[in-house]
C-alpha cells in the first residue's frame, strides 16, 4: 500500500480537453435524464445560470420550460479546443422528432472545473 500511495502524486491527472469532454458528456447525460438540478448546479457556469434566471425563474424550472418536451435526446462531441481559461466543443445533437443540429459549446474555467458558458 505505501508503494502505491507513493506514485499517487507522481501521474499526471486528465488534460484540460479530457475535462472538458466529461463536462460535455453530463451535460448530454444530465439533459436525457432531464436533471435539471445537476444542470444548474455543477455544468453550466454561474453567468450562464444568471442569464438563465434572469427570465424570472429559477434556473432548474427555466430548463424545465426549455428542454421538458425534448424526447430522447443524443449528444455527439466532436472537436474540443482549450485555450488558457476557455474552450470549445463542437457537438451534434439530435432529439425525436428533431431536425439533427451541429453546434458549438463555449465553456470557461470556474475555479478548477470546467462549465458550459453558451448553450448555442
Amino acid at each position: 500500500m505505501a508503494i502505491s500511495g507513493a506514485f499517487a502524486g507522481c501521474g499526471q491527472g486528465p488534460s484540460d480537453t479530457d475535462k472538458v469532454h466529461d463536462v460535455v458528456e453530463a451535460f448530454g447525460k444530465a439533459t436525457a435524464a432531464k436533471d435539471y438540478q445537476r444542470l444548474c448546479d455543477d455544468l453550466l457556469a454561474p453567468k450562464l445560470v444568471s442569464e438563465v434566471e434572469s427570465a424570472g425563474l429559477p434556473c432548474e424550472a427555466a430548463l424545465k420550460q426549455g428542454l421538458g418536451s425534448v424526447s430522447a435526446p443524443k449528444l455527439t462531441i466532436g472537436a474540443i479546443t482549450v485555450s488558457g481559461d476557455a474552450a470549445t466543443a463542437d457537438v451534434q445533437s439530435s432529439a425525436r422528432g428533431e431536425k439533427p443540429s451541429r453546434d458549438t459549446l463555449q465553456l470557461v474555467r470556474v475555479n478548477d472545473s470546467w462549465r458550459i458558458a453558451s448553450l448555442k
